[in-house]
C-alpha cells in the first residue's frame, strides 16, 4: 500500500473503522505526492470537533469509583489518541519530501495510535459510553496547525504531547488501580510502554534533522510554537526513568529538570 493512500485514509475518511484499519500489505513510498494541508480532519458526524468548552473536562480521579466517570476519561483519551493519529497523517501529507525512513517509521507509530484509540474506545463502551456519544475537543489538532516543517512536528507532538504522556499514563494507571479497575490500569501501562518508543522516535529524528550548530535542546525549543513550550512536556508527577529509556541525552534531561526546580 502506498503510504500516501494510508495517510489519506486516516485523515480524510468519515468512517471511524476505516481510520483505524491497519493495512495488511507492506508500505511503499514511491508516490509521496504534492503537499496537502487540510483545516480539519474528516470525521464521522458524532466525532466532529465541538466548540470551545463544549466537550466534557477530564473527571477528577477522586470520582473514578463511578464507572461512568472512568468511561468519560477513556472517551477523552480515545479522542486524544485519534487526534495524534490524524496529526501524523497530516504530517505525512503536508511534508511529502521528508526522509523516507522517517515517513515509514511514522507509519509504525500510527499503528500504535490506531490500537490505542481502539483500546480506549472499547474500554469506554464496556463502561457504558460509546465513543462519539460525548462531544470532543480539538486541542492537539489545533496546535499542530502551527507546524511549518518536520522539526516543528517532532518538537510538538512526540517530544511535548507524547513526552507529557510518559507521566500521564502512569498517573492514570495509579488512579485506575486505586478503584480496582485492573483492566484500565493495564491499558495505561501498555500505552506507556509504547509512548517511550514514540518519544525515542521523535528524539532520534530531531537529532538527525536539526542544524548541526544547534544542541538538541536548542533545536527543540526553537521549534515549539506558543503556547507549546518545554514545560508542557512534563506532567504533574514527572517520571525520569521513562525519559532515560527513550534515549534523551543527559544534557536534555538536565534542561528538563531545571524546569521543575
Amino acid at each position: 500500500m502506498e503510504l500516501r493512500s494510508f495517510a489519506e485514509q486516516v485523515l480524510l475518511s468519515a468512517d471511524l473503522d476505516a481510520k483505524l484499519k491497519k493495512p495488511t500489505t507492506p508500505f511503499t513510498d514511491h508516490q509521496p505526492g504534492e503537499p496537502l494541508r487540510v483545516a480539519e480532519p474528516t470525521r464521522p458526524a458524532n466525532l466532529v470537533f465541538a466548540g470551545r468548552h463544549e466537550a466534557p473536562a477530564m473527571p477528577h480521579p477522586d470520582t473514578f469509583s463511578d464507572p461512568r466517570r472512568r468511561a468519560i476519561a477513556h472517551h477523552i483519551m480515545a479522542n486524544h489518541e485519534l487526534q495524534a493519529l490524524e496529526v501524523m497523517a497530516w504530517t505525512l501529507l503536508a511534508f511529502p519530501q521528508a526522509p523516507q525512513d522517517f515517513r515509514l517509521g511514522m507509519a509504525k507509530v500510527m499503528f500504535d495510535e490506531q490500537r490505542h484509540t481502539t483500546m480506549h474506545r472499547e474500554r469506554c463502551a464496556s463502561l457504558g459510553i460509546e465513543f462519539g456519544e460525548l462531544k470532543v475537543n480539538c486541542y492537539i489538532w489545533k496546535k499542530a496547525q502551527s507546524f511549518a516543517n518536520v522539526l516543528d512536528y517532532l518538537a510538538g507532538l512526540p517530544l511535548t504531547f507524547e513526552g507529557r504522556n510518559l507521566d500521564h499514563t502512569l498517573e492514570f494507571e495509579r488512579y485506575f488501580l486505586a478503584v480496582d479497575d485492573v483492566k484500565s490500569a493495564a491499558m495505561m501501562r501498555r500505552i506507556h510502554e509504547d509512548e517511550i518508543e514514540h518519544v525515542a522516535f521523535g528524539y532520534h529524528w530531531l537529532q538527525l534533522l536539526k542544524p548541526a550548530e544547534l544542541s538538541d535542546w536548542e533545536a527543540y525549543c526553537q521549534h515549539l510554537h506558543w503556547p507549546l513550550r518545554p514545560e508542557k512536556s512534563l506532567g504533574d508527577d514527572v517520571q525520569w526513568p521513562p525519559r532515560e529509556s527513550a534515549g534523551l541525552s543527559p544534557d536534555f534531561l538536565d534542561q528538563l529538570r531545571e524546569l521543575t526546580r
